[in-house]
């Protein structure tokens, strides 16, 4: 997003950390009126800066305690395959991330389970069965480092 100055930078930088926070709050932060910060949001999100605002679920806490990364190759790179793997994948509701990749894998999944047996379930109920897939590899994360949900602003 070009074309966005230090008020619109310091209005994604406070809602980044609190998407929750009022318009009167918001606007004292940036040192505008109620009315102008709140037509800079409504600007920032028509202009897709700001693409929506939800909560950050605990996966740990909802009994969701492994988190799996998934390679996928299909039979080829096709439109039609792409588009048919692509439709099916986002029925599958453990699937948080899924990046169309270049290199050895077609695409690279995130997955959510309860524990081995759950993934197990998932990979023969879900994975397995997704159209044109001729080769899954999945690694188990054992730690997680980082997750951070939005790059950095300058």
């Amino acid at each position: 997003m070009e074309n966005l100055d230090t008020v619109d930078i310091s209005i994604l930088r406070i809602l980044q950390k609190d998407g929750r926070i009022s318009n009167s709050a918001l606007a004292e932060a940036v040192n505008l009126s109620q009315s102008a910060c709140s037509r800079r949001v409504d600007i920032l999100e028509k202009k897709g800066a700001i693409k929506g605002y939800q909560a950050r679920l605990s996966h740990r806490a909802l009994g969701h305690k492994m988190m799996v990364i998934v390679h996928i190759s299909l039979s080829g790179q096709f439109a039609k395959t792409l588009k048919e793997f692509e439709a099916a994948v986002k029925r599958c509701p453990n699937v948080l991330v899924c990046y169309l990749m270049s290199g050895e894998y077609d695409y690279i999944l995130r997955v959510a389970a309860k524990d081995l047996e759950d993934y197990e379930h998932i990979h023969r109920d879900w994975l397995s069965s997704l159209p044109h897939v001729v080769k899954i590899n999945s690694s188990f994360a054992l730690r997680e480092i980082i997750e951070r949900p939005n790059v950095g602003l300058t």
